[in-house]
């Protein structure tokens, strides 16, 4: 071995030994009540950390607007939800996909099933949804409007189970299929 490899190898010793002195004057067993103090101190600068880095838009949603079900009904953001005074709360569904070419047809089925309460959502797979709002329940009703699309499209999309499960029956209904014998209410 040369003297200048012999030099290198005395070096890193050297190192490794300050290292290890310095790593065991730092080393000290902690009491359980200092361990309990630094723990909570951790998770606080933690928690402090995790809300200052999120990304802008990220914020969480103030208590209340968020909920695990819905019924697609229209609420209000803040203050209490107000309940329809005038008549029972609705459990069912009526859900149809509508072109503008069958709104007489569509008219008749959508009475028919409002007058027992119903709710309705209509699936707009032609794109037109203002020719519909000259009709009386045509506030009252959810709008969906997607191009060219089918009706098991639109149930799959927007029939998801956290939305229907409020409901007690819900009628995936066909626009050609007739309502002069059928009672939604029995």
């Amino acid at each position: 071995m040369s003297l200048q490899s012999l030099h290198h190898c005395f070096i890193d010793l050297w190192c490794l030994l300050l290292w290890s002195a310095f790593v065991a004057m730092e080393f000290r067993v902690w009491p359980k009540s200092e361990m309990e103090i630094n723990d909570t101190r951790q998770n606080t600068q933690s928690h402090i950390c995790k809300n200052q880095c999120r990304p802008l838009g990220s914020e969480s949603l103030p208590e209340g607007i968020v909920a695990k079900t819905s019924n697609l009904g229209m609420r209000p953001l803040w203050g209490p939800v107000a309940e329809r005074s005038n008549s029972k709360r609705s459990m069912n569904l009526l859900a149809i996909a509508v072109g503008i070419k069958q709104k007489e047809v569509v008219n008749q089925i959508v009475s028919k099933f409002l007058r027992d309460d119903f709710v309705v959502m209509l699936f707009h797979y032609d794109g037109i949804v203002d020719e519909w709002s000259n009709l009386e329940w045509s506030d009252r009703a959810i709008h969906v409007s997607a191009m060219n699309q089918t009706k098991w499209w639109f149930a799959k999309r927007f029939l998801h189970p956290d939305i229907v499960a409020e409901y007690d029956y819900i009628f995936l209904w066909d626009e050609d299929l007739g309502v002069e014998n059928f009672h939604p209410g029995r």
